[in-house]
């Protein structure tokens, strides 16, 4: 079961994704917050597997919570739900800790497998987020001239798990293309955090479109 907390400063809108979410047996909504500092709150006296949070919050807004709950709750999921699509909000949350980004505007069927995936670690992106990512990726490429010489050296199956990375597949995904079990795509990951000095799977891809390590 899935223990699952709505922040959002909209009742209609909390009230309409728990309409969705009540008839799902593997979820459970096991609380609502209305502002940055109830979700805080809550999350330190329940037990929250993942947070539904909007961006936009009173009080404090979702990119400062998110960062809260990645240092203090590194087991909360953070899944981002906006109705804005611009690469500052996108990348600004997802560097502090957020596993996915949807949009408000996102049907039924990809709300519940966004968190679904999520839930099991994993990121989650709208297809208008994405291209968001990818073209705030290609700018950055654009406008970089580092040298990727002093990069460590990547093995040949290391760059083959970071260009699956970039093309969104999930852990599951990886180990099922490459033939190798889970353990070892998360040690695959794991180095390449450290070579690339990246936080997350986001910051892997940024590096290695900055660097033409994809190529």
């Amino acid at each position: 079961m899935t223990n699952i907390l709505i922040a959002d400063d909209h009742t209609m809108f909390v009230d309409g994704m728990e309409s969705i979410l009540k008839d799902e047996v593997d979820f459970f909504v096991i609380g609502r917050s209305y502002d940055g500092p109830s979700v805080i709150q809550f999350i330190n006296g329940h037990t929250v597997d993942v947070v539904l949070l909007d961006v936009n919050l009173p009080g404090m807004n979702g990119i400062e919570v998110c960062k809260e709950i990645t240092q203090h709750h590194p087991n909360v999921k953070v899944l981002a739900i906006s109705m804005f699509n611009e690469e500052s909000f996108v990348s600004e949350i997802l560097n502090n800790g957020a596993k996915g980004y949807i949009l408000k505007n996102t049907g039924r069927e990809e709300l519940l497998k966004a968190i679904r995936t999520v839930a099991k670690g994993d990121s989650y992106f709208s297809n208008e987020v994405t291209e968001t990512i990818m073209k705030g990726l290609m700018n950055q490429r654009k406008a970089s001239s580092k040298n990727n010489a002093f990069f460590p050296k990547l093995s040949r199956r290391e760059k083959e798990v970071l260009k699956l990375i970039a093309q969104e597949f999930t852990t599951q995904e990886i180990a099922d293309s490459l033939y190798i079990s889970l353990k070892t795509v998360e040690s695959h990951r794991s180095s390449l955090l450290s070579k690339l000095n990246a936080r997350n799977s986001v910051g892997l891809v940024r590096i290695a479109m900055e660097n033409s390590l994809l190529d």
